[in-house]
């Protein structure tokens, strides 16, 4: 079987030095994979949407106004600018200034880039829209399992009205034994003074590969919160970008991660807070196992009209093993003034007068790395959105040989 090569996904905005090897990653997957198109949606039968609804939300976005035909420089002052050499912009530097000039439907992306999302959208068929009526207050579930030897994923278009909440919980497992791929590509759309909660867990054995693409836009003073965990799949990709285009709106996030044997994680997120008193938190925390490998990149952009926003990145990730190889990328781009950014990275090891310290009370070094493992899975399985979703984290668990007691699953 051959092999299709998804390019430059999980793309850092602003690109860093190349030798790093952090600005984006090639995506190998099987070609002539089927399209299962499998998908198990649980909903109120009032909260699917029309086919168009999410475009249609994004062109109710009023596009911000050319700021350049608002300076009015007059001939004098162009003639006397014509003599100047004009400062070179990089490629993010000019994709920004083009940016103030576009819609919000022109600017739109998800966090894996487009090749990833169009390889989504046609593994997956019909999106599933689900939109929610002013001020209505619901939740649905998305599931999406492995097919051996095929591709399964999900659309999902997510269209909060003004004042309504929605919940979603989106679930990637593999019940059954096999190889393939598993994603999904989610829109969200939060209107004025929407709630959308989103979590997303991915809990598929070690031959499979998951991709998941997110894009989201908010409105004035929307509220969303997003949780990833991502407990397996041999080879894990996550993208997320965010326009909080609205005042007030805030977008929390919140990843929780789990690497062990060999296993591949690689996540992507980017904020661009354009609305005024924007606020956009970003945590993960992580545990990385055996020979495992980790990049995040996180990249908050302040862009130029977004005073008194606020962006915040932080993750901790725990290395139990000096095998692993572990990349964290936290940058923020700033283009206004009466704004504060902050990101760091915390990385702990585990000491050798610890291990010594465990070994003495009978506890091996691989024991030790176990705990860490189990502690995962065990805070998975509380913060599960539903009883099946905690089913398939026991199952993972059990697969690793890890049992999780009653009281928690």
């Amino acid at each position: 079987m051959g092999t299709l090569t998804i390019e430059h996904a999980n793309a850092m905005p602003a690109p860093t030095w190349h030798r790093l090897h952090v600005n984006d990653v090639d995506i190998e997957l099987p070609s002539g994979l089927a399209a299962a198109q499998q998908v198990e949606v649980s909903c109120e039968e009032g909260l699917w949407g029309e086919a168009d609804a999410f475009d249609r939300a994004l062109l109710s976005l009023d596009a911000c106004a050319p700021m350049a035909a608002e300076s009015g420089a007059s001939p004098e002052e162009d003639a006397a600018m014509e003599g100047l050499d004009a400062p070179a912009l990089s490629l993010y530097q000019q994709q920004a200034l083009e940016n103030r000039y576009l819609s919000p439907a022109d600017v739109f992306a998800t966090g894996m880039g487009d090749e990833a999302r169009e390889y989504l959208e046609f593994v997956a068929g019909d999106p599933v829209v689900l939109a929610t009526r002013p001020d209505e207050r619901t939740c649905a579930t998305v599931r999406v399992e492995g097919v051996d030897g095929a591709a399964n994923a999900a659309a999902v278009n997510v269209v909060a009205a003004p004042g309504s909440s929605l919940s979603l919980a989106v679930a990637l497992d593999s019940p059954a034994p096999g190889a393939g791929v598993v994603g999904v590509r989610l829109r969200v759309f939060a209107g004025a003074d929407a709630r959308v909660d989103v979590a997303v867990t991915q809990t598929l054995d070690d031959g499979w590969v998951a991709l998941d693409d997110t894009g989201i836009v908010a409105s004035e003073r929307a509220r969303v919160q997003v949780r990833h965990t991502v407990l397996g799949a041999g080879r894990a990709y996550t993208g997320l970008d965010a326009d909080l285009r609205g005042d007030d709106a805030r977008l929390d996030i919140d990843t929780r991660y789990l690497g062990h044997a060999s296993q591949q994680r690689d996540f992507n997120y980017v904020a661009h807070q354009r609305g005024r008193r924007t606020v956009c938190n970003l945590d993960a925390n992580g545990v990385l196992a055996g020979e495992s490998e980790k990049t995040l990149r996180g990249t908050i952009e302040l862009v130029h009209g977004c005073k008194g926003s606020v962006g915040s990145e932080q993750e901790t990730v725990l290395l139990a093993d000096e095998r692993v190889a572990n990349r964290t990328v936290p940058v923020i781009l700033c283009d206004e003034d009466d704004v504060a950014g902050n990101h760091g990275a915390t990385i702990g090891h585990v000491r050798p007068e610890q291990l010594f310290y465990l070994a003495s009370r009978g506890i091996s070094p691989e024991d030790a790395e176990r705990l860490f493992i189990t502690a995962s899975f065990e805070e998975a399985a509380i913060n599960a959105p539903d009883q099946r979703t905690r089913a398939s984290v026991t199952r993972l668990a059990a697969a690793r040989g890890i049992e999780i007691e009653e009281a928690v699953a």
